[in-house]
């Protein structure tokens, strides 16, 4: 894996731009991540990040510990940092979370005429990714619509632990980037989800919601056993 490679274009020869917080770079380092250029088993090196990205290596530190902190990233003693390679019982867990945040959002959460005109675009956003073939398109939709529908419940405590299993999530998804009927299924099963919604049938949203989280699940436990899903 050519590290270098991955950050073509970010920095130019030169210091990327709020390079001082680790933060950014965390995003930085993220981003590049959930779009595969840095494969789950990945080790970081320290100096070839930092070099890459024009951030002293004390910065690059910051930023690990951010991505540790989303288990996006796991340091191994003695050996280094690694970008994190999910399993069947870390995808158990995500979805355990799920079920238990999304629906109680989706049933109790306050919805108002701005929300469901948020949520209809970013059904309409899946929709264009599925017409024009973009995977990464419909899993980035599908991610924003599920981090919307935890921002119902108007916990901040909440939205940040769902910002944490998305972003865990995104390294889940990277096996499926060449089966694109995963995720094209879910664009309709959103859409029928937010209608439901908006026609006030919450509890059957909370319902479905909940079905289609234990569809999800199996569907990925399947893949990691390198099974067809039944």
């Amino acid at each position: 894996m050519q590290m270098n490679g991955a950050f073509q274009g970010i920095t130019g020869g030169g210091h990327a731009t709020h390079a001082h917080t680790g933060a950014w770079i965390a995003g930085v380092l993220r981003s590049r991540i959930s779009a595969g250029l840095l494969p789950p088993g990945t080790k970081l090196s320290e100096q070839k990040l930092a070099a890459a990205l024009g951030v002293s290596r004390n910065t690059l530190r910051e930023a690990f510990t951010v991505l540790a902190e989303q288990s996006i990233v796991q340091r191994i003693p003695n050996r280094g940092v690694y970008v994190s390679a999910p399993g069947a019982e870390d995808v158990r867990e995500i979805y355990r979370l799920r079920r238990l945040i999304e629906p109680a959002a989706v049933l109790w959460g306050e919805v108002v005429a701005g929300t469901l005109d948020s949520l209809d675009a970013l059904i309409a956003s899946a929709r264009e990714a599925l017409a024009a073939g973009s995977v990464q398109g419909m899993a980035d939709a599908n991610q924003e619509l599920h981090k919307a529908l935890v921002a119902l419940s108007g916990s901040t405590s909440l939205q940040a632990l769902m910002e944490k299993v998305l972003a865990e999530m995104r390294l889940v998804f990277l096996p499926m980037a060449t089966t694109p009927e995963f995720h094209s299924q879910y664009v309709e099963r959103n859409a029928a989800l937010v209608a439901m919604i908006r026609a006030g049938r919450r509890v059957e949203a909370a319902e479905e919601l909940r079905r289609y989280l234990d569809a999800a699940e199996q569907e990925l436990l399947a893949e990691l056993n390198g099974e067809s899903p039944s």
